[in-house]
């Protein structure tokens, strides 16, 4: 089974930029949709961006439409999340994950992101 850590979290100002990676160990990222995740304090896990094996975006959470973007590198076996124009509310802890039947599956520990006003 693939593991996943993230890693690219921190503090950040309104309306800066975060880049979060999620690398792979024990397996290849290739065969899978992936998906970043964000649990922000006292909300339930909630899906923010979704990839196909194939590089084409396939979801994207309307609260980060325009703002985040996710992109993979196969070859390098690691999926990022380009974070801009950030806003308090994106604070969360962001998990990356493989994505089965639009579910997450393998789940890395997650990183923190706080975005102060």
């Amino acid at each position: 089974q693939v593991q996943l850590v993230e890693s690219g979290g921190g503090l950040v100002q309104a309306g800066g930029s975060l880049r979060l990676s999620c690398a792979a160990s024990g397996g290849t990222l290739s065969p899978y949709v992936m998906g970043w995740f964000r649990q922000a304090p006292g909300k339930e896990r909630e899906p923010v961006a979704r990839i196909n094996r194939y590089t084409i975006t396939t979801y994207y959470a309307d609260s980060v439409k325009g703002r985040l973007t996710i992109y993979r590198d196969n070859a390098k076996n690691t999926v990022y999340l380009q974070m801009n124009s950030l806003k308090p509310e994106d604070k969360a802890v962001y998990y990356c994950a493989t994505v089965v039947d639009g579910q997450g599956r393998s789940w890395g520990q997650g990183t923190q992101v706080t975005v102060s006003s």
